[in-house]
């Protein structure tokens, strides 16, 4: 295996490859970046992209959003499978001619979409399909932070939004049929820094999405309104309650003291770290020629959603997908 792009984001997919026993090597556009993380894990830092591509199997690319196309066609066109780091291009036309040169190719192409292997995910989609829960009514995300200084070429919707979109189809396991969004630039001249999206779900459930890079502090929960209950998940603490409520004796002549049963559960969620569960999820869709969990098919529904976020951010109107 190998990383392409040693900042942030792939230096933790490098070190994961590493403890897996199986990183190569890698690259980064700053060698100085490459030999650091080169020495740190004891690997090669190669030169150029082409020499990595020639030495590996498989690879992620976490390098900047603007040169996800490029890289990633390179890799494919050398016949090695790949996983991209979100927003995967975040351009509709590029993602959909990565998917269709990794299948010309027979290749894995997979997406960088990591809450998607956050063990919370899980727990919550496994109860959603035992029935437990019921069926989803609306779910309302919050994801929300100070601005990070790695972000240089997208704004709040394609960097953080994306993330819960994705979430917000995987649990439901709808297609989202239109989207609303508000937002603007408070913080920065470039990129919207703010931005609240509706969503509508097919067969009429909800999905709202609240991101930001404005509030001091870091917030990633959701909240799923279901048939049989109250379903909140924490992305960060990896816990997931469930509430149900019962009236009891209801006094409609006092209405200001409505007695009420309210029943709290904490589901069990085994704790792991959703990158070396989605970098393990690669892997064997590599070694087992199957298609991945998240593939880039998945990455390129995200960015039709996302795009069509910010196309109704600037007309001001729904924009149905």
């Amino acid at each position: 295996m190998g990383v392409i792009g040693v900042g942030s984001m792939g230096q933790n997919h490098a070190r994961i490859y590493a403890e897996m026993g199986c990183l190569e090597g890698v690259y980064d556009a700053f060698a100085e970046s490459a030999q650091r993380i080169s020495r740190k894990l004891d690997t090669t830092a190669y030169p150029d992209v082409i020499s990595l591509l020639e030495k590996v199997d498989a690879l992620s690319i976490c390098t900047p959003t603007t040169t996800h196309y490029e890289t990633a066609r390179q890799a494919i066109e050398m016949g090695r499978s790949v996983l991209v780091e979100k927003p995967f291009t975040g351009d509709v036309d590029r993602a959909r001619e990565l998917c269709e040169m990794a299948e010309d190719k027979g290749v894995a192409l997979a997406s960088g979409f990591v809450e998607r292997f956050n063990p919370v995910v899980e727990a919550t989609k496994n109860s959603l399909a035992s029935g437990r829960f019921g069926s989803v009514v609306s779910i309302a995300s919050r994801r929300v932070s100070s601005f990070p200084s790695r972000i240089r070429d997208v704004g709040v919707v394609m960097d953080l939004a994306i993330h819960d979109i994705d979430v917000i189809r995987h649990l439901s396991a709808k297609s989202i049929e239109s989207v609303y969004a508000l937002g603007g630039k408070l913080a920065n001249d470039r990129f919207e820094d703010h931005a609240v999206i509706l969503l509508e779900l097919e067969g009429g459930a909800t999905g709202m999405v609240e991101v930001n890079w404005l509030t001091p502090m870091k917030v990633r929960n959701v909240t799923l309104t279901c048939s049989n209950g109250l379903a909140q998940m924490d992305y960060i603490d990896q816990s997931l309650r469930f509430s149900t409520a019962n009236m009891m004796g209801v006094d409609l002549a006092n209405m200001s003291q409505i007695p009420m049963e309210l029943d709290t559960h904490h589901v069990l969620v085994r704790k792991e770290e959703p990158l070396k569960r989605e970098l393990a999820s690669f892997m064997h869709a590599v070694e087992t020629s199957t298609r991945p969990d998240s593939d880039g098919w998945n990455a390129l529904a995200n960015i039709s959603v996302a795009s069509g976020a910010l196309a109704s951010m600037s007309r001001g109107c729904r924009v149905d997908l």
